[in-house]
């Protein structure tokens, strides 16, 4: 949640003149009363950043459990102290939780809600007749006014935290939601806590912190690791549920990008860059994005042992950097210099390094060891699905692609112009164009130059007729010296001057022979003779396309005297 640059400016002006003056103000009004006991406020002092230091994490949140402890903090020194306490104790978390640059203004911000909650909570209670000091424990009234004190604290704390989400953070979202209601249970269930520590400190002295301390910080380690353990499995179960995606993908691309995908989903990733390995000692950058956006950049390569990725690669083990003086000095990659943390780990498979993956984000620390793992194994399902998907798009290409001229052959063909046809029955199509074109004496050029001159006639043939339809078409080899190009929404006469373009680049420009039988580089000039037929008009199937078509072209042009174009026509 992005925060306007004047209302951060806004919120630092508001801290100075507010939380100075009214600290000063409520020394002058309740001043704290001990005499002589720095070692016990030093022993609060150290008791309240222990719990500032060890916030619980539930639900992925901190959960900042310190009104215990101000509590008995208030009821035993006054409130002067309390607040001193509790502005301490938010600068610990906060540099505990390592509040980045632009976040700087959650310090004074925070500062402003727990100095407006302390002192409204110690002004009810003091003028509702509350005392504070060592013998309250032997007067219910204040005690229960206590309690008062403790909820105003809770409950006014949490309506400045919603004016927070609602008019600095513009938030849309819920306030009353799971953590509220997590964080609510909780801080009812600590409170009663404080009451112990101020009796059992007038009771028995410092020991009573000793008591007390001990406990709260092993419950919030077995917190810690309970949900540290909990985010691990949520982890692993989405790095199975993504493997079962990427399994599913059956090109290279999709895999690609559905894993990127599911990383930036997973990962704060605000830049992210694949390697692959195209030689023994060189890895090629195949994909690069940069905050959400694909990068087009021009081929980079990156030598083995050289620079993060180059490094991962030559150990072949992942890598965690939690800021950029721990990589800079020997980074030779392609990292955007406000990039802090790198996150690098080899893309494994059968043993063997096949490339590399790097996370990058703006964030200091923003990458945990656990979440390395999880990497690791994701680039191990990555691994498989890229590789399954590359063999499938060699077998797709196999089947459907001609082995000589790499054009579609005559199963894709006669699929696609299937699929055409349904579309033009679907009025999806208006207009359905074929040209289908033959080589003029083709025989007498194997025969003269030999088979190999032949096939190298028919490859460059292919190359020409690629680049002349480009997207506006599919062209296919239809058997030997026969080839055809099927024209979506082009009409008979659109047709005819592609077919025309086409017959003067094969007839105007000679073909190139380097395995001719005179051993020998040549130049020959050949022809080709075309037909054009286009539906509905001429046909009303698939097989009338074709069938009339070819009749276009063997009695159109073919017996009338080769190397021309010539259309359907019924008469």
């Amino acid at each position: 949640m992005a925060v306007h640059p004047k209302m951060k400016i806004a919120i630092f002006l508001v801290w100075l003149l507010l939380v100075p003056a009214g600290m000063w103000f409520t020394f002058q009004t309740f001043p704290p009363h001990f005499s002589g006991q720095w070692l016990e406020l030093l022993a609060f002092l150290t008791l309240t950043s222990v719990v500032a230091f060890m916030p619980m994490v539930i639900n992925n949140t901190p959960i900042f459990l310190i009104q215990w402890v101000s509590l008995a903090t208030f009821l035993s020194f006054g409130l002067f102290v309390e607040m001193i306490f509790a502005q301490a104790a938010v600068i610990l978390l906060l540099l505990r939780l390592r509040v980045q640059k632009e976040q700087y203004f959650r310090i004074p911000l925070n500062l402003i809600m727990f100095f407006l909650v302390s002192f409204v909570s110690g002004v009810v209670y003091y003028s509702l007749g509350g005392q504070t000091g060592p013998n309250l424990i032997n007067d219910p009234h204040s005690l229960w006014l206590a309690a008062v004190y403790a909820l105003v604290n809770y409950f006014l704390n949490q309506v400045i935290i919603s004016f927070y989400l609602y008019f600095i953070y513009k938030s849309k979202e819920s306030y009353f939601g799971k953590d509220f209601m997590v964080e609510t249970i909780t801080t009812f269930i600590t409170l009663p806590l404080g009451f112990v520590l101020y009796m059992f400190y007038n009771q028995e002295g410092l020991l009573a912190l000793l008591f007390v301390a001990i406990p709260f910080a092993s419950l919030s380690t077995i917190f810690k690791l309970y949900y540290s353990s909990e985010n691990i499995n949520e982890y692993l179960q989405k790095a199975a549920e993504i493997g079962h995606q990427m399994a599913e993908r059956l090109e290279v691309n999709g895999v690609i990008d559905l894993f990127i995908q599911k990383l930036i989903e997973m990962l704060p990733v605000d830049y992210a860059y694949i390697f692959d390995v195209i030689s023994e000692d060189e890895l090629q950058l195949v994909r690069r994005i940069e905050c959400g956006n694909g990068i087009t950049s021009e081929i980079a390569r990156v030598k083995k042992n050289e620079g993060i990725s180059g490094y991962v690669w030559e150990k072949q083990k992942g890598y965690l950097y939690n800021s950029r003086k721990d990589w800079k000095p020997f980074s030779k990659d392609f990292v955007p210099a406000d990039a802090e943390s790198i996150l690098a780990v080899p893309i494994v498979r059968n043993k063997k390094v096949i490339g590399v993956l790097m996370l990058a984000s703006k964030r200091k620390r923003a990458y945990e060891k656990s979440q390395l793992m999880i990497v690791d194994i994701l680039c191990s399902y990555f691994a498989v699905a890229k590789e399954n998907a590359k063999h499938y798009e060699v077998t797709k290409t196999q089947s459907e692609r001609c082995a000589l001229t790499k054009l579609y052959n005559y199963r894709y063909f006669e699929k696609h112009l299937t699929e055409e046809f349904e579309k033009l029955y679907q009025f999806e199509r208006s207009v359905l164009s074929l040209i289908i074109l033959d080589i003029d004496h083709f025989k007498e050029v194997n025969d003269t130059y030999g088979h190999q001159s032949g096939n190298e006639i028919l490859s460059e043939l292919a190359d020409r007729l690629s680049k002349l339809v480009g997207s506006r078409g599919t062209v296919a080899r239809y058997g030997g010296e026969e080839f055809v190009v099927l024209l979506p929404e082009a009409n008979k006469e659109e047709a005819f001057q592609m077919a025309e373009m086409i017959r003067q680049a094969i007839a105007n420009w000679p073909f190139t022979l380097h395995q001719s039988l005179e051993l020998i580089q040549q130049q020959i000039k050949i022809t080709a003779s075309i037909g054009v037929a286009t539906a509905p008009e001429d046909a009303e199937d698939a097989l009338a396309l074709v069938r009339h078509a070819d009749r276009a072209l063997y009695v159109g042009a073919k017996r009338a005297g080769r190397n021309r174009v010539a259309e359907y026509s019924t008469c």
